[in-house]
């Protein structure tokens, strides 16, 4: 059976709706995976969600040797509940969307790294993780003027229970600009997500299978005053997307992370334009699509 992510999220999401009301928030994803596999699949459910000692190893979903149990895992060493509550969502979307296919699936938060699962599938559990916790009918409704503000994000993150990250991940998809989610650790790129709006006009960084990328010399994020959290400016577009055109500008929000991550957080906003179009699209310019740090090596 061929199962949508963001059908199957949306699914338990009207469900919970019902039980709970629409101000439900954060899901309490360890007691959701317990109970909703108990009453669909009683001889099939999750029996146990528990930490575990794991090196490289984010979380992991697990069958009993009886084959009519499972269990999830996740790394003890997680100190954020954001985080935590993601990799637990992760884990609950191998067992709703992909159970039948394996027995095991270890899941790295590295991208490619220590993963049993193809990539398509930890981006399907990746993307019903996205849907569950942060639905996107309540999700609109928090955008009240439909622009990015580190206020709206830290909101955002906090109603639902994530990380900035994956909050900022899930903003980019929905406010009406071009956006590019950016993270960077010693002065060096991560990764970059454009959303589609921004891919399609050209403005995108390409991070993977190629030398590591540093950051823009004139960029807020390279030059971002020691002890400071957060910081905000208005830069020439052309700093960090050079085949901008002349005189566009882009926002620049950046924020330090502090969720047990060593790593900076950049928020891109840029102007709309009647750009060209690529269609030659690379699924690797649009991950991660999620809330787990996605690092480069």
């Amino acid at each position: 059976m061929d199962l949508k992510p963001k059908a199957e999220a949306n699914k338990i999401s009207k469900m919970l709706n019902l039980v709970l009301g629409n101000d439900r928030f954060p899901v309490d994803i360890e007691k959701l995976a317990l109970e909703y596999s108990q009453q669909t699949s009683p001889n099939d459910r999750i029996s146990k969600v528990k930490s575990e000692v794991f090196e490289g190893i984010e979380g992991a979903l697990v069958r009993h040797p009886s084959g009519t149990k499972w269990k999830i895992l996740y790394n003890e060493n997680i100190k954020s509940d954001g985080r935590r509550r993601f990799t637990i969502a992760h884990e609950f979307g191998h067992y709703i969307l992909h159970r039948a296919e394996m027995n095991e699936f270890l899941c790295s938060s590295i991208a490619g790294e220590k993963s049993s699962a193809p990539k398509d599938v930890e981006n399907e559990a990746d993307t019903f993780a996205s849907y569950l916790l942060m639905p996107l009918d309540d999700f609109r409704k928090q955008l009240t003027d439909q622009k990015f503000s580190i206020e709206l994000l830290i909101h955002c993150a906090s109603r639902y229970g994530v990380s900035l990250m994956a909050a900022a991940l899930k903003l980019k998809e929905i406010i009406p600009k071009r956006i590019v989610v950016v993270a960077a650790r010693d002065g060096m790129l991560l990764w970059a997500a454009p959303n589609e709006k921004a891919y399609k006009s050209g403005a995108y960084i390409k991070t993977k299978g190629v030398p590591p990328v540093s950051l823009p010399e004139n960029s807020l994020m390279s030059s971002l005053s020691p002890n400071t959290l957060s910081d905000i400016k208005t830069q020439p577009a052309r700093i960090w997307f050079p085949n901008e055109p002349e005189g566009l500008t882009l926002i620049e929000h950046v924020f330090i992370a502090t969720e047990g991550y060593d790593y900076t957080l950049g928020v891109l906003e840029l102007e709309n334009f009647d750009g060209y179009s690529n269609s030659d699209k690379e699924d690797s310019l649009l991950n991660p699509l999620n809330g787990r740090l996605q690092l480069s090596r």
